[in-house]
């Protein structure tokens, strides 16, 4: 622990990447399994991680998010894109597979499957992407996590036009709307304003509230 405490006193919103230095597909493919494997709300897992390495797409993804460089210098861009709705294939398919996987079904199970069918589905499609927008955000929180600890630099972004990278990406067409993205790449050895100012949060006393 005291390694991954050290990684992430290390790591930063990176400001410029280095365009020369790609991320090696092992560090990524890392990454990526510990956002599968991180938690979700009942197991349902209701977003997708898209990873743009195409030079002329993620160009175009930065001309719609604030012209931030990162976009375009870091090596991979990881685009975080929730389930539009909640829908009964889509729920049923998550619980299918979990007793797939096991190799028998429990009768509490089903039963919460039961549950969700009757309550997520008929919600608005709106109440359920903010639902599954914050499901996303706890990926995007295990990824920066795993990014500090492969000593690869990675920048989250909210200041970009969802509605222009849904239609680049074409995520309407796959019941997805985009929701945060984050480059990967290695912090330039020069440019970057805020590599040596030091890090700063709020003291431990005023972040954390015990209760006994």
């Amino acid at each position: 622990m005291s390694d991954l405490l050290t990684q992430l006193q290390w790591r930063y919103a990176t400001k410029k990447m280095d365009p020369a230095r790609a991320v090696p597909a092992e560090k990524v493919d890392r990454i990526l399994e510990a956002i599968r494997l991180t938690a979700s709300s009942s197991g349902l897992q209701p977003y997708t991680v898209l990873v743009v390495t195409n030079p002329e797409v993620r160009a175009k993804i930065r001309a719609h998010a604030w012209d931030q460089a990162q976009i375009t210098d870091g090596s991979h861009l990881l685009v975080f894109a929730a389930w539009d709705h909640y829908t009964p294939e889509r729920i049923n398919a998550m619980f299918d597979l979990v007793n797939e996987e096991r190799g028998f079904r429990s009768e509490g199970w089903e039963a919460y499957r039961q549950k969700l069918l009757s309550t997520y589905p008929l919600r608005s499609p709106e109440d359920n992407f903010q639902h599954a927008a914050r499901q996303a955000y706890i990926g995007l929180g295990t990824a920066l996590i795993a990014a500090a600890e492969e000593a690869v630099d990675a920048t989250p972004m909210e200041g970009f036009e969802p509605h222009k990278v849904d239609e680049i990406l074409g995520l309407k067409d796959k019941g997805l709307r985009s929701v945060v993205i984050l480059p990967l790449g290695y912090r330039a050895a020069e440019g970057d304003w805020l590599v040596d100012l030091k890090k700063v949060r709020r003291p431990r006393s005023e972040f954390v509230i015990e209760v006994k």
